[in-house]
């Protein structure tokens, strides 16, 4: 009859009305295009979850001296990475004892995050110091005193925050990640000791 003819034109127009819409709808969306790479590809940086805290860790004190070259260096500049922060001098036979160790560390661990740093007490001028560090292929970044005695008023507040007077050298604290000063070393140490308590932390 006319009727259902009028009722299957309409059931078809329905239809066809469907599949159109299903059509722009899938052509529109495969032309927008994500600038995002896709997520299995990003990279994400993430920092190693660090151990808890000792009971006995403090701030480390920030301090500015002069590296070997004369430009500064200033400890918080390095947040975010495992300091070694050795107290020495060319003149000590203990502390010419570690730095292979020292060497061997930096090599081994750098790109982990590890930084050595060396505040060389009571040792000569800056040429003085290049020249012994060339001689033994120090590899670490070695520091002195900017005008006065500036090496010498950062040994002592080093001792002042940990409670320890800085009596003797070799002496070697280890900075984690966000700036706290969580193990403390009076004495020369091997490589292997030394990575046992860094391991956590980087």
């Amino acid at each position: 009859s006319i009727f259902n003819k009028e009722i299957i034109m309409n059931d078809i127009k329905k239809i066809l009305a469907i599949i159109l819409i299903s059509i722009v709808t899938l052509a529109v969306g495969c032309s927008q295009k994500s600038n995002s790479p896709p997520e299995k590809f990003v990279k994400k940086s993430v920092q190693p979850k660090q151990p808890k805290l000792p009971a006995n860790a403090v701030k480390a004190p920030d301090f500015t001296l002069s590296k070997l070259d004369g430009s500064w260096f200033k400890l918080s500049d390095f947040k975010g990475k495992v300091i070694m922060l050795n107290f020495w001098g060319t003149w000590c036979p203990p502390c010419r004892r570690e730095i292979p160790d020292f060497v061997n560390l930096m090599e081994k661990y750098n790109n982990d995050g590890l930084e050595i740093v060396g505040v060389t007490l009571t040792s000569g001028s800056a040429d003085k110091i290049q020249k012994f560090v060339n001689a033994n292929k120090m590899n670490y970044t070695l520091l002195t005193d900017i005008d006065n005695n500036e090496t010498q008023a950062v040994t002592a507040r080093y001792g002042e925050v940990t409670g320890k007077r800085i009596n003797g050298i070799p002496t070697t604290f280890i900075i984690d990640r966000n700036g706290y000063i969580v193990k403390r070393y009076v004495g020369p140490r091997s490589e292997s000791f030394f990575y046992n308590d860094l391991k956590p932390y980087l």
